[in-house]
């Protein structure tokens, strides 16, 4: 059996707590069925490639979507700021000519200062040194020079993971061609160690709110401070700064299995208290049927209900809807008395996402 009694608005308060999960995969772990951390490879001209580990697109689609969401504010750009609006002119019939404004897109800016976003847009040239790394792979050796097609990188965080949004300073990223982290202003930064000019050098970005992490190279001609295998194919390690960002370094931040990737995510969690107050004139008569008398056939109950100093226990809350749906349940630690001098309250609390 069970009593009724109607709560108000003011007996009941949400709270918003924020707490953070941190996450650590290593090689094949990363992209396990039970993590779901993808990672894709873009390339504007193959489509008919297909990339990804768990989720198939074409290369192509990659490329163009990433574009169209995170960078299309930033195509023509050449200092990784929003490019210049392009413009155009009214003639006096009241017709245009020239481009419609092209800077007015919502791509998810993560800092108020130059977000450093660069986008490869179309192949490029590079000097072939005498021993080709990957030419077969990635381009046509013509007269001294390789044309190369530009690649991105894109590494998808599940939102059951990130929760509200991946915490800003906190992804570390570790592949054979370098160490990666985010510098908390939504930029992907490679560690360069042995370049005295600078410690690090953006190739790429972070959506922390999407669980996106792009490797676009950034400027591909920074030196990394590296020598080695991979960026002798395109740039060399005679540069100054060592080699230069290129497609094996995107293409091996993709399909490496020697990767370690570490990152915090944010949730927030609710906290609702439901007050259920009991008035110390109310729910004084107990409803549990047993203590109704075996011997009467009428429903009269024993005299020891009806003394003054008998008090009904509650041992059990349910919470209902107006359509009178049981919602939830609370079971008492152990049956509480009610009190016929004082107001009793049972507060009820329940976690949310």
């Amino acid at each position: 059996m069970a009593a009724f009694k109607t709560l108000n608005s003011q007996d009941i308060i949400i709270s918003p707590l924020d707490l953070v999960k941190g996450f650590s995969y290593e090689g094949n772990a990363l992209t396990a069925s039970d993590v779901g951390i993808d990672r894709y490879l873009g390339n504007k001209f193959a489509t008919g490639s297909a990339t990804g580990y768990l989720t198939e697109y074409s290369q192509s689609a990659i490329y163009f979507s990433t574009q169209q969401l995170y960078y299309s504010n930033y195509i023509s750009s050449s200092n990784g700021d929003v490019q210049i609006a392009n413009t155009q002119s009214i003639n006096p019939d009241g017709t245009t000519d020239g481009y419609i404004p092209s800077n007015a897109y919502f791509n998810f800016e993560q800092t108020n200062l130059n977000p450093l976003k660069f986008w490869p847009t179309s192949s490029y040239t590079v000097i072939t040194p005498s021993a080709i790394f990957g030419e077969a792979a990635y381009g046509e050796a013509l007269y001294g020079e390789t044309i190369f097609e530009p690649y991105i990188g894109v590494m998808s965080v599940p939102k059951s993971m990130f929760g509200d949004y991946i915490l800003p300073n906190s992804i570390v990223i570790e592949t054979d061609s370098g160490s990666y982290f985010d510098d908390g202003e939504g930029r992907l930064r490679m560690l360069t160690p042995n370049f005295i000019d600078q410690d690090s050098i953006v190739v790429g970005n972070v959506i922390y709110e999407h669980g996106m992490i792009v490797y676009t190279g950034g400027t591909r001609k920074e030196g990394t401070g590296y020598n080695g295998e991979y960026g002798d194919s395109e740039y060399g390690a005679g540069f100054w700064g060592g080699r230069t960002v290129g497609n094996n370094h995107v293409a091996n931040f993709v399909k490496t299995t020697n990767i370690t990737m570490s990152f915090s995510s944010s949730f927030t969690m609710y906290e609702t208290q439901y007050k259920c107050t009991i008035g110390e004139s109310e729910f004084n008569y107990t409803l549990n049927p047993t203590v109704i008398s075996n011997t009467s056939n009428d429903g009269t109950v024993y005299d020891y209900v009806t003394g003054s100093y008998f008090s009904p226990y509650v041992t059990t809350v349910g919470l209902y809807n107006n359509d009178n749906e049981l919602l939830a349940v609370g079971k008492m630690a152990q049956p509480l008395p009610t009190s016929r001098t004082t107001d009793t309250t049972i507060l009820v609390n329940i976690d949310r996402q």
